[in-house]
């Protein structure tokens, strides 16, 4: 039996590899071209030291105290070089790709769908055989190129993979290239390259409450979340919050009711910041994340959206004394 590994380098580069029961990582990493840094495969120099962030998995044995103590294995680290996966696992290198000798993945793809969802937010779906070999974690982004000049954007996936198609929310732009592109040119059958996956925003293991915080078009890695949570089920409580500017920045809000209907612990509300929306609730995400979604403080903030949103919450949570568990965020700004 072979299992798949995600390797997500310190340059936020992931790669994925099959590894056999019979196999260690490090060994199963060579094999398909990745160089793990090591250097005594034997478990005794700590060389090839990695946090394991999810997945079963058998230490080995031959390693001493010096590589690996007993405080960091509780930890979940790990030396490459023993481990053997007993399931799927995403396992996190403290280096750079290129230091392993890793070029950036590269992929083509045709539009398959160009769709303005409102005068803000454009729905990006492309589809090509090429896209079967493409596999990422749910939270990740991909820079895609603007056909016809040399310059690429950062989009989140807003979707999983699925029959060879992906998709994304794009941002509409004034006078941006991608989205002048977009609005303009696009046309279905238009190859576009997709450069990645990329990105240490991604969704974890899920052991404890999740908070999901979107700003704008930052709903798009939560979309391709709640599909992996659905797919792969999840015990505990889901809480999204979106935030927009204006009425007419709220898209996917069928999703998102469809989501809450086949996922019996999810649960959303969304808020508007203009004053005069007609949205029943008005304001910024921090006003609108209640204590009891806090947990205490055992609770996975996940966010996604501008940097002085990202100012706020933290702020935010300062002030309530909160302390979470684990807070991932992604920055984003509008790309012209």
């Amino acid at each position: 039996m072979s299992h798949k590994i995600a390797l997500n380098f310190e340059d936020g580069v992931t790669r994925f590899i099959d590894a056999k029961d019979s196999e260690t990582v490090a060994d199963a990493a060579y094999r398909q071209g990745i160089n793990i840094p090591l250097d005594c495969r034997v478990g005794a120099c700590g060389a090839c030291k990695c946090q394991v962030e999810s997945g079963r998995y058998e230490l080995g044995e031959d390693f001493i105290e010096d590589a690996l103590s007993a405080d960091e294995a509780a930890q979940g680290l790990a030396l490459t070089c023993q481990m053997r996966a007993q399931s799927d696992c995403v396992v996190r290198v403290p280096v750079a790709s290129s230091a392993c000798r890793i070029k950036q993945g590269s992929f083509r793809a045709a539009i398959r769908e160009v769709k303005a969802l409102s005068d803000s937010t454009i729905s990006l779906a492309v589809e090509g055989d090429e896209l079967g070999k493409l596999a990422f974690l749910p939270g990740q982004y991909v820079n895609l190129q603007v056909p016809g000049s040399e310059q690429s954007r950062a989009y989140s996936f807003s979707s999983m993979p699925q029959d060879g198609k992906v998709s994304f929310l794009i941002r509409n732009v004034p006078g941006g290239l991608m989205s002048g592109y977009l609005t303009q040119l696009a046309k279905v059958g238009d190859v576009m390259t997709l450069s990645g996956p990329l990105g240490s925003f991604y969704l974890r293991e899920v052991r404890r409450p999740l908070l999901l915080l979107a700003g704008g078009t930052g709903l798009a890695p939560f979309l391709a979340m709640l599909e992996k949570l659905e797919e792969s089920g999840s015990e505990q409580p889901v809480h999204l919050i979106y935030g927009v500017t204006n009425d007419f920045d709220l898209v996917e809000m069928d999703k998102l009711a469809a989501f809450a209907q086949r996922l019996p612990n999810f649960t959303y509300s969304a808020c508007v910041a203009n004053p005069d929306s007609q949205y029943p609730l008005k304001g910024y995400v921090t006003q609108h994340i209640a204590a009891g979604q806090l947990n205490d403080g055992d609770v996975d903030i996940y966010l996604c959206g501008p940097p002085p949103m990202v100012e706020a919450v933290n702020q935010d949570l300062r002030q309530r004394g909160i302390q979470p568990a684990n807070f991932y965020y992604e920055k984003f700004a509008a790309s012209a």
